[in-house]
């Protein structure tokens, strides 16, 4: 399996690990940067391309994920979910790694440098790339919804419990 890797400064250490861990494990990574340390670099430049790289494979039928690290990794997933059809998960146990597969079928996990071990976070991609997804249909359900919004920016219906429940708009 083809895995995608981009961080910023504070995850350089973690992604080069994971390049060689990945390698190690039969995997093929792709590292998308950056190269050296420079803690003005902007992540956004290496996860944006490490998520569009993996969006490129997945539409050419390869099963492909992706890895974004940083110093939280907020801001690295924020930037990998901006990337179209791409769900990107923050993870922060090996529980919400395996959920991110399970449950949300996400594409790319996003992990924080600065907020564990080198091991648990290794773990946590570990235990990312092998789950694979239930399939079970309130998940497909629910990722459809994600996926129709994203194309048409129309919110999916409310169900019947929740009619006439939410905030109203005083124009009408």
């Amino acid at each position: 399996m083809r895995v995608h890797l981009g961080s910023d400064h504070a995850g350089l250490d973690l992604k080069d690990h994971l390049v060689a861990w990945l390698r190690d494990h039969g995997y093929e990574p792709v590292d998308h940067g950056p190269f050296v340390h420079d803690a003005l670099d902007d992540y956004p430049v290496f996860c944006l391309r490490a998520a569009e790289g993996v969006a490129a494979d997945r539409e050419r039928g390869l099963n492909s994920l992706g890895v974004v690290v940083g110093g939280s990794g907020n801001g690295e997933q924020m930037a990998a979910n901006k990337v179209l059809g791409i769900r990107c998960a923050l993870v922060w146990s090996e529980e919400t790694a395996r959920l991110a597969r399970e449950h949300n079928d996400a594409q790319v996990v996003s992990v924080g440098g600065r907020m564990h071990t080198l091991e648990e976070m290794t773990r946590f991609v570990e235990v990312f790339l092998a789950e694979p997804f239930s399939g079970d249909e309130r998940h497909v359900r629910r990722i459809g919804q994600l996926g129709s919004y994203e194309q048409t920016r129309e919110l999916p219906p409310l169900p019947e419990s929740a009619q006439g429940l939410g905030p109203t708009d005083a124009a009408h």
